[in-house]
């Protein structure tokens, strides 16, 4: 009987394994005093001390993905960015509510894994892990053949945090009288993403994308259009 493996499927173990090896620095750049133990485990450690001197501490959770602005980074080649897009779509959702960060969890999905674009992503999300202030106590990479396309990748992250219940903003504590503060943005963050690209990608190569614009500060198109999403957390 031919014996079967699962290079032979298309999955590659050994690079997985060597893509997390890639990643342990970025990921324990992120660690808070409450992170137990390592990457790699069943599931991510995080001590509830966080919590200890809220009179009524109230967990909150969001998750989101990056949408198809991942195929403008893919068409230019630059994946070191859209990590903190993953981040940013996660936590300025919580922090709508009040909301400190406290830990983050990623899915990387992929038609061909190598470590050095997995390096990239991860070290992204690591990045805006640091801006928010939450640690990247776990995740998973999934190398999907023949499923997707082998340059396809798609990401979702996930992340929990907590606000004292007598800290907790939303609708319902919306007066009048109350005053709007606006914040600047950093772009089209991730949002509407179909839209741009049909509007300013559709039809056009990596080399149009790599023009500079003085109007975009001297920047190529293309990194105009993944430029990373604002992370408010510490500014709020």
């Amino acid at each position: 009987m031919t014996q079967v493996t699962y290079a032979d499927a298309g999955v590659d173990i050994e690079e997985g394994a060597a893509a997390v090896d890639a990643i342990k620095d970025a990921v324990h750049s992120t660690y808070r005093p409450e992170v137990i133990g390592d990457i790699g485990g069943f599931g991510g450690l995080f001590s509830a001390a966080a919590m200890k001197d809220m009179e009524d501490p109230i967990l909150i959770s969001g998750t989101d993905g990056v949408g198809t602005k991942l195929k403008v980074a893919q068409l230019i080649g630059k994946h070191d960015t859209v990590g903190i897009d993953l981040v940013a779509m996660c936590v300025n959702d919580i922090l709508a509510c009040g909301a400190e960060p406290l830990f983050f969890l990623d899915y990387i999905a992929i038609g061909k894994l190598r470590k050095e674009h997995v390096a990239d992503v991860v070290g992204g999300i690591a990045d805006g892990c640091r801006q928010a202030g939450c640690a990247l106590i776990g995740g998973e990479m999934a190398e999907h053949p023949g499923v997707m396309d082998p340059n396809d990748y798609d990401l979702s992250g996930f992340c929990v945090g907590v606000v004292d219940r007598p800290k907790m903003i939303g609708p319902d504590n919306v007066a009048c009288g109350d005053v709007v503060v606006g914040l600047r943005s950093s772009g089209f963050h991730s949002n509407g993403y179909s839209l741009v690209r049909k509007v300013m990608v559709e039809g056009k190569t990596a080399d149009d994308l790599a023009q500079t614009d003085e109007r975009l500060g001297g920047k190529t198109i293309g990194e105009a259009l993944i430029e990373p999403t604002r992370i408010y957390v510490k500014p709020v």
